[in-house]
């Protein structure tokens, strides 16, 4: 066993990676945990710079190409794992340097725009949508929670490894949506269209925003077209996350009717 004691130094400073945002925005770095998770990153290009394993906890194995693997206790994994049920696996890789330059979109992309999301479970959410629903790319605009946050990365399955996405702030987004010719739809309550009444084939991007306030009024004038999700019970608002995923899979639907 490489790591016992739960005062190395290695082990206080993967506990500062997984708290500290600016941590890891200065280090280049953020954690993965999980079998599942560890995998989908592999598959998906992502190389760890180090693994940490339990071998009390893990039940399977992984040959990952890591710069180095280092066994810990029981003890040590419970203290760097975010996870109730850790298996025993997480990694440590470097921050990908994604711009929208590096973007690839199909012939009549579908992209999502979420703006301000705070809470990463909905960050998370969102990604998961968006991979099952073939979405092109996300942009995560003007972003209160950070992409690499190991809340996210749990909640999104590992999505955020399969989808294309980028943190970026909303007048460079826009723009780069234009110089595509991409129609902008926002989603407010105060619209007066509905989702399913409108026509969400052909280049499209779907913006939500944050669950309190929703769209900043950027989007909200600059967007194309502006629909709402019905509303029948008292609350006025949704799951930012369930709001995306209705009117994607509504776009989704309608080009798939075609």
């Amino acid at each position: 066993m490489d790591i016992i004691s739960l005062q190395n130094p290695k082990i206080k400073y993967i506990v500062k990676l997984r708290e500290d945002k600016r941590q890891r925005q200065r280090d280049g770095l953020f954690l993965v945990e999980g079998y599942d998770e560890l995998t989908l990153a592999l598959m998906s290009g992502f190389q760890p710079q180090s693994l940490l394993t339990a071998p009390e906890l893990a039940s399977r194995t992984i040959d990952f190409p890591a710069a180095e693997t280092t066994t810990v206790s029981r003890a040590v994994f419970e203290k760097i794992s975010y996870r109730e049920n850790p298996d025993g696996w997480l990694g440590i890789f470097p921050s990908p340097k994604t711009s929208l330059e590096d973007l690839k979109l199909s012939a009549s992309p579908l992209v999502l725009v979420a703006e301000s999301v705070e809470k990463p479970g909905n960050l998370g959410a969102i990604l998961r949508t968006a991979d099952a629903a073939g979405v092109d790319v996300v942009l995560v605009c003007d972003p209160r929670v950070d992409l690499w946050n190991p809340n996210v990365i749990r909640a999104s399955r590992g999505a955020v490894f399969a989808e294309p996405t980028v943190e970026v702030e909303s007048p460079n987004a826009l723009a780069w949506l234009r110089s595509r010719k991409m129609r902008v739809l926002a989603a407010a309550p105060s619209a007066n269209e509905l989702y399913t009444d409108v026509d969400l084939t052909g280049p499209l991007a779907i913006a939500v925003g944050t669950e309190d306030e929703g769209l900043s009024d950027f989007w909200m004038k600059n967007a194309d077209m502006q629909v709402k999700i019905p509303m029948l019970g008292r609350v006025n608002s949704l799951n930012v996350s369930i709001a995306a995923a209705l009117i994607t899979y509504e776009s989704v639907r309608q080009r798939n009717r075609k």
